[in-house]
């Protein structure tokens, strides 16, 4: 009788095996995708490009302008095509951007490459467009969209580029959906930035991405 059984447990080592590699590769469910990029404890995954400040308070990553230079924050890993989610807070009257398909000149914070989506919670500032790869503004948003960012306060920022197809939701409200003509970048890292004089004050959390590049 002992010996049956262990025969039928043999037999059915390599159907468990089949079964178990099954559950691993079953596909995850929309939602099941997303990953944090930012850990709440510290800038592991980040890297620094350039002098300004990047610290991590209260589950919150905050930059601040301590030079009159451009600075940045950006991811270890590269992406090509993405949806990513944050909240940001603009604390000072500094410019912003959330900043893909990155590249910066080795040892400095010039930017050789990227586009970034405007953060400004001024108003007028065009957030949620498009600038940048050294063609200045690419596309705005409707004029009548132009308040919807807010002041002294979170922002939910929704972001896609699938392509050469940009798209951004921005406090639930879609403020832009742009097929760009003439793309010059593809892949690269990205980079959260401080613009240049000194002023730049911003807060940033809950950074999620669900990554949809296809690498071969």
């Amino acid at each position: 009788m002992k010996f049956e059984t262990n025969l039928k447990l043999l037999l059915a080592l390599p159907f468990l095996a089949l079964f178990a590699n099954a559950q691993t590769d079953k596909p995850k469910l929309p939602g099941e995708d997303w990953v944090s990029l930012f850990n709440g404890n510290d800038l592991s995954g980040w890297v620094k490009i350039g002098n300004e400040s990047w610290t991590v308070e209260d589950g919150v990553i905050h930059g601040k302008g301590v030079t009159k230079d451009y600075g940045y924050l950006q991811t270890e890993k590269s992406f090509q095509d993405f949806q990513l989610s944050l909240k940001f807070r603009c604390e000072g009257d500094g410019n912003s951007g959330v900043f893909f398909h990155t590249v910066f000149k080795p040892g400095t914070a010039d930017v050789t490459q990227g586009l970034q989506f405007e953060v400004d919670c001024t108003v007028g500032k065009h957030t949620a467009g498009i600038y940048g790869d050294g063609r200045g503004w690419v596309v705005w948003p409707a004029p009548e969209n132009e308040t919807v960012v807010r002041m002294g306060e979170w922002n939910e920022y929704l972001l896609e580029v699938v392509g050469n197809r940009y798209r951004a939701r921005l406090n639930g409200v879609q403020m832009l959906d742009f097929t760009d003509p003439k793309p010059k970048s593809f892949d690269g890292p990205i980079a959260l930035q401080l613009h240049a004089g000194g002023r730049g004050n911003m807060k940033f959390r809950d950074i999620m991405i669900r990554d949809l590049s296809n690498r071969k």
